[in-house]
């Protein structure tokens, strides 16, 4: 196994540990009765904090400057990012595990959108055949009947907004590519998104943690920014086109986490959904890697 798909397996393991400590604090079904339910703005609070003392602390000891210079795009990096993670962790709390992160999966959908606008990116005829295919998973998922899970498709439109404000993030990324290090990029996102948090949280509903939520809550900010560095080095380590299929693995362990801990039995129209969102994505993903591929042969 190469250093890349180590790195990549490493990244969507602990991001699916990381959803499964939101899931837990957040409960709606009270299936851990020992535990507190979390707003979903204090979860995000916290996740913040641990990331943007571990960015500090980084670019403190590389003598990096810490405003960056791009800062428009770093802004909107930061807040389109808060605002997508934010929306997940709302779609998490309140669908099916497997359903709310694979939703989050067509994230890459509206960055090639966005990119047609923002980085002028050129998008082939049968791509938007692909971003059809996922479309009408997501369709399928939110209309289709069948299975005891009953959830508000409303939670799915808001689980899109998500991926929408993901998408402008990482064109907003690619706008910083060669003004500002990665882990600038990276800082900006909790930099944003702590001070508004911490507002929202303070004005709608804090629970003090106690015990071994501590714990939970300092561990999703841990193993957020291991996943981010897993991610980065599998991306410097190997072709997009080896690694990037092996993100989606995530939507495994969720269906096995949501099945195992959560006792989430997915519908067949849910599944079929969830299948159709894969393949609509992981198509797009290829053919993407394809076109830099031939590209570069040139």
């Amino acid at each position: 196994m190469s250093k890349g798909i180590l790195y990549m397996l490493l990244s969507s393991i602990s991001f699916a540990f990381v959803n499964l400590l939101v899931k837990i604090l957040s409960d709606k079904n009270n299936l851990f009765p020992t535990i507190q339910n979390y707003p979903e703005f204090e979860l995000v609070f916290f996740r913040c904090v641990v990331s943007l003392i571990l960015c500090i602390a980084i670019i403190k000891r590389k003598k990096i400057p810490f405003f960056g210079n791009n800062k428009k795009w770093l802004l909107i990096r930061g807040f389109a990012g808060a605002t997508g993670l934010t929306l997940f962790f709302f779609t998490l709390a309140n669908l099916p595990m497997a359903i709310a992160t694979v939703i989050q999966y067509m994230s890459p959908v509206f960055t090639i959108i966005f990119a047609i606008y923002l980085n002028n990116q050129k998008v082939n005829k049968i791509q938007w055949l692909f971003f059809f295919i996922a479309m009408i998973g997501v369709f399928i998922i939110g209309y289709g009947k069948g299975g005891e899970m009953e959830f508000d498709p409303f939670w799915i439109l808001i689980g899109l907004t998500s991926a929408l404000f993901s998408g402008i993030a990482y064109n907003a990324i690619i706008k910083c590519k060669n003004t500002d290090a990665p882990i600038t990029v990276v800082m900006y996102f909790p930099l944003v998104a702590a001070p508004i948090t911490f507002a929202l949280m303070v004005l709608t509903n804090f629970i003090i943690p106690k015990g071994v939520e501590w714990l939970l809550l300092i561990s999703i900010g841990v193993l957020t920014q291991i996943a981010q560095v897993c991610m980065t080095r599998a991306f410097n380590s190997e072709s997009a086109s080896k690694v990037t299929p092996i993100k989606y693995i995530g939507a495994i362990y969720a269906v096995l986490i949501g099945f195992f801990v959560f006792d989430e039995n997915l519908s067949f129209f849910a599944s079929i959904g969830i299948s159709l969102i894969l393949l609509g994505v992981l198509l797009n993903t290829f053919f993407s890697n394809l076109k830099i591929k031939r590209r570069s042969n040139f």
